[in-house]
């Protein structure tokens, strides 16, 4: 069986690890600093696998050696938002622990797909393709994928539809300026645009855009996870199975939408060794205009980190 480890036994970490075994896709091992901690859910996890059907082996560790030959590596770990706090204002402090947990997890599975899910997303996707200097196909940031679900799930709570008719996808940066797709939105095939009106729209799209700390405000102690975990199981699928998916997904673009040389949720196919191909679509000339908008805003965040970090 395929080899998944996971970096960051939290919530995410360990619902991720839920929803991987449960859909028999892979062999975890769940890895964190703290002792105990991903010994105790691995321990959990592995005894929910006779009521949940499922026989995969679920180890916990505090050491790297444990990770050897992983298939794929999820990074999760990192200081989750509290209420008030952006995205950015978690740049430090992660980009220091992505950069330390990368280092030894490339050296053990230096074959690996890495699957990014720290926060500033993208910045830390690019901080990980840096730090492991693999090809850019091989490191992915999660965040499209669960962006796009949020969008999803307003449009059926609003229009009273089920979310399995309904697509959308969510481009740009995992952040505020994170760019709904509306132009291309659908339910069963019909376009959003003919179902919804323009103040409505509005109001859902701010909505996704604001997804994270919606939640954030609601917890009060924490941030998202189960959504995030599933969506994390959602690309592992892509990749283990070779499913060629075509969804959102924080990529290194190489001039396509005009961009290059920084991590940004585009359109791409998922399958065997990673992005098998960035997918242009025709945006409208405002989503266009958001798009690049949202990568200057990437790029400025990415200049900050250099300058806080040692260089790799």
């Amino acid at each position: 069986m395929s080899k998944v480890v996971v970096i960051g036994a939290g919530n995410v970490g360990a619902t991720a690890s839920q929803y991987i075994v449960d859909r028999q896709l892979a062999d975890v091992v769940l890895i964190d600093i703290v002792e105990g901690l991903p010994q105790g859910k691995a321990l959990d996890l592995l005894q929910a696998g006779s009521p949940s059907n499922h026989d995969c082996s679920i180890i916990g560790t505090n050491n790297y050696v444990d990770t050897k030959d992983a298939d794929i590596v999820v990074m999760t770990a990192g200081i989750a938002r509290k209420p008030g706090m952006s995205r950015d204002d978690l740049l430090k402090t992660n980009a220091n622990i992505v950069q330390s947990s990368i280092k030894e997890a490339h050296k053990y599975s230096p074959n690996a797909i890495f699957v990014v899910v720290t926060n500033p997303l993208d910045v830390m996707t690019q901080l990980v393709l840096k730090t492991t200097k693999l090809p850019s196909q091989r490191v992915i940031g999660m965040a499209g994928v669960l962006d796009s679900a949020r969008f999803e799930t307003f449009i059926a709570m609003e229009l009273k539809v089920s979310v399995k008719d309904v697509r959308a996808m969510v481009l740009g940066g995992h952040g505020d300026l994170m760019v709904p797709v509306t132009s291309l939105a659908s339910v069963a095939g019909i376009p959003l645009l003919n179902l919804i009106d323009k103040d409505t729209l509005t109001k859902l799209i701010k909505r996704t855009q604001d997804g994270g700390a919606e939640i954030v405000s609601l917890l009060k102690t924490g941030s998202a996870f189960y959504a995030p975990g599933a969506s994390v199981a959602f690309m592992v699928e892509a990749l283990l199975r070779d499913q060629n998916r075509l969804m959102a997904a924080s990529v290194c673009p190489n001039g396509e939408y005009g961009l290059k040389d920084l991590y940004i949720g585009l359109p791409c196919i998922l399958g065997a060794n990673g992005v098998k191909k960035i997918v242009e679509l025709e945006l409208a000339d405002n989503e266009m205009a958001d798009l690049k908008k949202s990568a200057t805003a990437i790029k400025e965040t990415v200049n900050k980190m250099n300058e806080l970090l040692v260089a790799v």
